[in-house]
């Protein structure tokens, strides 16, 4: 990839930029996330000066683009001092233009060390808040090894409201012994509360996680498939009737409140990715896609960053088989599904005609034919990788 500014195409969704703190006060046991615990102090200013200095590494590699979103993700960012964050978006600033209405999301924990910070973040530049409160049930909340409670949970998500511009209400459900019944009580519960976007997602048992191990040894029993289907349909119900329909298998929103960051991943964008851990997908001049990732460790990726500008280890050039693949991963999950003509676009090849039209008949993706449009239905969401898999060969 050159340097400066490269030619695209009218299917460009934007341009976004993932910051991503590593630290958090504990480990939670459901968690594969790059998150690290650090017993002694961090220190914050060499974690901040090293994500500018990899950002000035991106510019190089990306060019003058415009920025249309930036979300600070973890490990925990609401552990970052607010100067940090400001340091890191006044960076943003000085090595892109920034669109008017640029999206900056943080997600944020609900402790009240945390919260205490929210102006300062919202005086630095953040116009967004996801707020993990996870569970309105204290007992829950102890299990899945949160350091919050529900009180606090919610008296931080009303702070959150009366600061920043937009937030998102996010929760954990399908949790051992969670009941439909249960589940709508505490569902209905946060649609009172939030404030036009919620992330509810179904645990999964992810490897390597404390979760897995005592799923692995009988001491954990997460709801079964007939069970998770029910608690499904009760959360689309909820959402539907209270005006925040899925727009994403696991994300909520009323009109214009939907995540533009996570938009722009989904919609197949172009994206950087700065900190310990994180991936980026950038285009190259030939209209290829190049796949980028970082050292995990942090304190290793600081050192690289400090040595050579960046902590990138690992620099893949995506064939295009792959990128159709990410392109219905992604795509597919939306509501909105994906256009036929943009992937013919971009891959240089066709979705089976005969392929869509045989899921279409069997009620697992809509298929509108006058806008060679396909969509995932409520039936398809649930064996999504499936579809995915017979759309791509």
């Amino acid at each position: 990839m050159a340097e400066g500014t490269k030619n695209y195409s009218p299917y460009d969704v934007g341009f976004g930029i993932y910051v991503h703190w590593p630290f958090c006060l504990a480990k939670c046991p459901y968690c594969d996330f790059n998150s690290h615990v650090r017993h002694q102090r961090v220190d914050t200013d060499a974690f901040a000066t090293g994500l500018v200095r990899e950002l000035q590494h991106f510019h190089q590699l990306a060019g003058d683009r415009t920025v249309t979103s930036v979300f600070f993700g973890g490990g925990t960012p609401s552990l970052m001092p607010p100067r940090c964050v400001e340091q890191v978006i006044a960076a943003i600033y000085d090595l892109w233009d920034v669109a008017g209405d640029v999206e900056i999301t943080l997600e944020a924990n609900p402790t009240s060390v945390e919260a205490r910070n929210f102006a300062g973040y919202r005086a630095a530049g953040v116009n967004r808040v996801s707020v993990g409160v996870q569970a309105l049930d204290d007992d829950d909340l102890k299990k899945l090894g949160r350091q919050h409670s529900v009180d606090e949970a919610l008296k931080a998500f009303k702070l959150a409201g009366r600061i920043f511009e937009r937030t998102s209400f996010d929760l954990i459900y399908a949790r051992p012994g969670q009941t439909v019944a249960a589940w709508r009580t505490e569902l209905e519960r946060a649609l009172a509360e939030q404030q036009g976007h919620m992330s509810l997602y179904q645990l999964t048992i992810e490897p390597d996680t404390a979760f897995e191990r005592l799923h692995q040894t009988g001491k954990l029993v997460v709801p079964d498939d007939d069970l998770a289907a029910a608690l499904f349909d009760v959360t689309q119900e909820l959402t539907d009737k209270a005006g925040l329909p899925a727009y994403e298998i696991s994300n909520h929103a009323a009109c214009d409140q939907q995540s533009r960051h996570n938009l722009l991943y989904w919609r197949y964008g172009e994206y950087a990715g700065v900190g310990a851990g994180a991936h980026s997908r950038l285009l190259t001049e030939n209209g290829g896609r190049v796949a980028l990732s970082a050292e995990k460790h942090p304190e290793r990726w600081l050192a690289d960053v400090e040595a050579t500008g960046s902590g990138v280890i690992e620099t893949e050039n995506l064939s295009m088989a792959d990128q159709a693949r990410e392109f219905l991963l992604m795509g597919l999950r939306l509501h909105e599904g994906i256009s036929l003509e943009r992937y013919e676009q971009l891959f240089g090849r066709k979705v089976s005609q005969q392929q869509v039209e045989a899921l279409n008949k069997q009620g697992f993706i809509d298929f509108d034919k006058t806008r060679q449009n396909i969509a995932a239905t409520k039936t398809g969401m649930r064996v999504l990788n499936s579809l995915i898999a017979l759309l791509a060969d």
